[in-house]
């Protein structure tokens, strides 16, 4: 079966942004400590306790590396993508509350990157996992 060239742009577009996540999870896990001290240093300013900030910096390590994971192989993609965008949303949130407008800006790009895959998953992802194992 020949592949389209739009499910290789799907695929490849899918592979690449799960490439960026997967790397941007796996940098922060040798530092964490300083990624997370980082993190809640930004918000001391902020309406946001550091009881809230600290727990989700160290999970956002582990979820960015996860996302990865699943983008590059095509596996619960849509489940996947779904939490790739409240990511965005909670990170957008809080960019937002440091007045951060730029960084602001560039993830709503990851944010609209995410809604395209999602919206062209069903027609185009067939080569991944899901649908190797009937998932689609």
């Amino acid at each position: 079966m020949k592949t389209s060239d739009q499910t290789l742009a799907y695929t490849l577009a899918r592979i690449g942004m799960g490439i960026n996540m997967l790397v941007h999870g796996l940098v922060r896990l040798p530092k964490l400590n300083g990624f997370v001290d980082y993190i809640t240093g930004q918000f001391e300013k902020t309406a946001l306790p550091s009881l809230m900030v600290k727990p989700y910096a160290y999970a956002v390590p582990f979820v960015e590396l996860g996302i990865g994971v699943l983008l590059i192989l095509g596996l619960l993609t849509r489940q996947t993508l779904v939490v790739a965008m409240f990511l965005m949303l909670s990170l957008i949130f809080g960019t937002c509350l440091l007045e951060n407008w730029a960084n602001a800006g560039s993830q709503m790009v990851y944010l609209a990157y995410f809604a395209v895959l999602l919206g062209l998953r069903t027609a185009y992802n067939q080569q991944s996992l899901d649908e190797r194992l009937g998932r689609s």
